[in-house]
């Protein structure tokens, strides 16, 4: 500790002596400071916005440049291009919720990485459930930014590093414009979005309002979703503006549940459950402030709220329905906070502008969770999320409790300029976290004619506090205008969220002696980008987990049934290489000035992730669940005049969903092997006029069978098989 808060002296006691003589300039070369030449994909400046990120792993999906079905917000192909990204796919082709993982992290809701919109929380519970029951539209997004671990000094706990979703804002030069998008596709689909924006004396203003809806590819789904955003800047004076935004979301999805393996081998289309509903209620607000102090000195102050409620109604506990109530649970999620970041850039002893960033973060959060039967009885359908305590057993089965926590954690970063190409990037963070839960659950056996045997009334109130530092070193070297090389090390921390401190479900267990993770990130990468002909990024990187958070296999001493435990695993360790590379072949053969491009890109990881230092034996060298040791996905892109097209081939290896790497699947289809599977994908753009396009999408072109996730509770349990090909069609007015 006393090591980290020496760093800390060192930063301030360095920017206070620095000398204020020379303008800052920031050292980027052109080709690597985040413009794009139509890659669709590109990278962070060394200080973008109020962020510092040299020395980092960085990709920014600019969706303009993308040939892809924003309409369903397809994930494989807007993150087409950024590596090692393992993706679940579970929503039958509605693309409200994302899911996704990088370097062998869960991708389930995105809750290994932090997820921003516009630089402030959009998860359920940034802490305690980070989870994202919400994603912008890709219809909204500018671009999507991506930073690996070694953002966890500026932005907080997460392994997996921050997904920041930038969203348009309104036209610069005009006082208004409008944008229509229709799209209609396979099983009803049906999605319209309307946009307005532009500038009007000191006022930028944009409006976005979509609704999208569909039966989805398996009998009993179904989805319909309203999504609303506004955002105003008032550029007060040249040196502050102000933003307020307010983001509404609302869908209701019915969900046909999830396949034993042996139902899945006879018909993966089968849905085995006509009463599961899941509902939505997503309402995001901030305020953001802007104010350049002086030519050197920057603020920028967030402040958001969340208020939100996520239902799910339906049968969790085996594959198929036996009737019965279903079970009813609902969480009202209320959080609130600030981030505030000065930026200041100064100049050494050496007189090489150098960068320093600090900052503030406070955050409170409240979650209200409820869980029981429905109040429609044992043959009930309909979406009435409503509980029921009408009869002894019922009662039993309710369940409630708060999760209360707060945050506040102070951070700095500097980039210190030791030559015009060399710069190391020391960090520092400090965290105070209070995580609690209080509530209650009925604890109870009935015999097979729903006798109550025994029940008992179990309260719970759980309290952790915890104060710690973590550290970080970061270098940049810039040995040409075309290539840039990275390291950076950085240690990080993921606290027992609320699921880890109590849950109600008969597939798995909490350990009561589960503790935190620990542990540290590293990269060692070169990047680069010749003119618009040639983009490339490849790197190595380490994941190490101290007290790794896992599930494994556990025989219940009452009865024949098997369910998985929480545990502290083992000790793990995530390696991999992971490469992306595009080449403009009709440019390198045809020269730059060509306004043809034909380009072939190949983004490829390889990930071996394993639990070591187990007390287990079983688990002892044995493959961490959900990482698929190799994940490619390669495309061609043309584009000529008013047409442009891109067919994209996408493959994810096999992989195992319990620590002991079991290949048997369970009777429920919870557990088993996910096997390898491959997907192709085709999307094609055609400029009717300066006003009007036209583009049209086949997803899963060879219309394969296959699934990507086995789920434990919602939306199955078991297999949750992906869709069939699928046709789209969009027509787009732009005025």
């Amino acid at each position: 500790m006393r090591t980290y808060a020496t760093i800390l002296l060192v930063l301030l006691y360095t920017t206070t002596q620095a000398q204020d003589t020379t303008h800052a300039k920031l050292l980027d070369s052109a080709q690597v400071r985040g413009t794009t030449h139509g890659f669709g994909i590109t990278r962070l400046k060394d200080v973008d916005g109020a962020g510092i990120y040299a020395g980092k792993k960085s990709e920014v999906v600019i969706i303009k440049d993308l040939n892809a079905n924003t309409a369903t917000n397809n994930s494989r192909q807007l993150y087409s291009k950024v590596a090692g990204l393992n993706i679940y796919e579970n929503d039958g082709g509605a693309g409200i919720q994302l899911a996704i993982g990088g370097r062998g992290l869960d991708p389930n809701r995105v809750s290994n990485f932090n997820t921003r919109q516009n630089g402030y929380d959009i998860s359920a519970d940034a802490l305690g459930y980070p989870e994202s029951y919400y994603t912008p539209s890709a219809d909204m997004i500018e671009r999507i930014e991506i930073v690996r671990g070694a953002s966890s000094l500026q932005y907080g706990t997460q392994f997996g590093g921050i997904i920041n979703f930038r969203l348009n804002h309104g036209s610069d030069t005009a006082k208004y414009q409008l944008l229509e998008r229709l799209s209609t596709g396979s099983w009803g689909f049906l999605n319209t979005t309307t946009s307005i924006g532009g500038t009007i004396k000191n006022l930028n203003y944009y409006a976005f309002f979509q609704h999208k809806s569909g039966d989805g590819w398996r009998p009993n789904s179904r989805f319909n979703v309203n999504t609303g955003y506004t955002s105003e800047t008032w550029h007060a004076s040249e040196k502050l503006s102000i933003t307020v935004q307010y983001t509404h979301e609302d869908y209701l999805e019915k969900q046909p549940g999830g396949l034993t393996d042996a139902m899945f081998e006879a018909d993966p289309r089968q849905a085995t459950k006509s009463r599961n509903w899941f509902k939505v209620n997503w309402n995001l607000g901030a305020l953001l402030l802007d104010y350049a102090i002086s030519s050197k000195l920057q603020l920028n102050s967030r402040f958001f709220g969340l208020s939100a409620n996520r239902d799910a109604l339906g049968i969790i506990n085996t594959v198929n329905d036996p009737g019965g109530p279903r079970q009813y649970r609902t969480d009202q999620f209320t959080n609130w906070g600030n981030e505030t970041r000065l930026l200041y850039t100064y100049n050494t002893k050496t007189d090489h502008p150098s960068v320093l960033l600090g900052g503030v973060r406070y955050y409170h959060g409240n979650t209200d969770r409820q869980i029981g039967n429905s109040n429609d009885g044992a043959t009930g359908t309909s979406s009435d999320f409503q509980f029921t305590k009408s009869t002894l057993f019922d009662s039993l089965s309710y369940s409630r409790y708060k999760f209360p926590n707060h945050n506040l954690a102070f951070f700095a970063e500097n980039i210190f300029r030791i030559t015009p190409k060399l710069s190391l990037i020391p960090g520092i963070r400090f965290e105070n976290i209070s995580t609690r839960s209080d509530g209650f659950y009925n604890a109870f056996t009935i015999n097979q004619v729903r006798v109550i045997l025994n029940n008992k009334l179990v309260e719970e109130h759980r309290l952790s506090n915890r104060n710690f530092f973590i550290g970080g070193l970061g270098l940049s070297y810039v040995a040409s205008s075309d290539v840039q090389w990275y390291a950076n090390f950085s240690q990080n921390y993921r606290g027992i969220n609320f699921n880890d401190m109590s849950i109600v479900n008969p597939n798995y267990h909490i350990d009561p002696n589960l503790q935190d993770e620990k542990g540290y990130s590293v990269d060692l990468g070169v990047r680069g980008r010749h003119s618009d002909i040639l983009n490339y990024d490849v790197s190595v990187f380490m994941i190490n987990y101290n007290n790794r958070i896992g599930k494994i296999l556990q025989q219940d001493t009452t009865s024949p049934n098997i369910y998985r435990l929480t545990t502290n695993v083992a000790q793990s360790r995530n390696w991999g290489v992971e490469s992306f590379a595009e080449l403009d072949v009709w440019k390198l053969i045809a020269g730059s000035g060509a306004h043809t491009r034909l380009s072939i890109f190949s983004n490829l990881s390889w990930i071996d992730s394993r639990y070591v230092h187990s007390k287990e034996p079983a688990y002892s060298n044995k493959k961490v669940e959900f990482v698929p040791d190799i994940i490619w996905r390669s495309g061609i892109s043309f584009r000529k005049g008013r047409l442009s097209a891109t067919a994209q081939y996408s493959y994810t290896g096999k992989q195992f969903t319990d620590a002991t790497n079991s290949t048997t699947p369970t009777n429920n289809g919870i557990n088993g092997l996910i096997p390898a599977y491959y997907v192709m994908d085709f999307t094609a753009d055609f400029r009717l006029s300066r006003t009007i396009s036209l583009s049209g999408t086949i997803n899963n072109l060879s219309d394969n069978h296959y699934f990507t996730r086995r789920a434990d509770s919602y939306p199955g349990p078991g297999i949750i098989p992906a869709d069939g090909r699928a046709g789209y069609i969009t027509l787009q007015v732009k005025l």
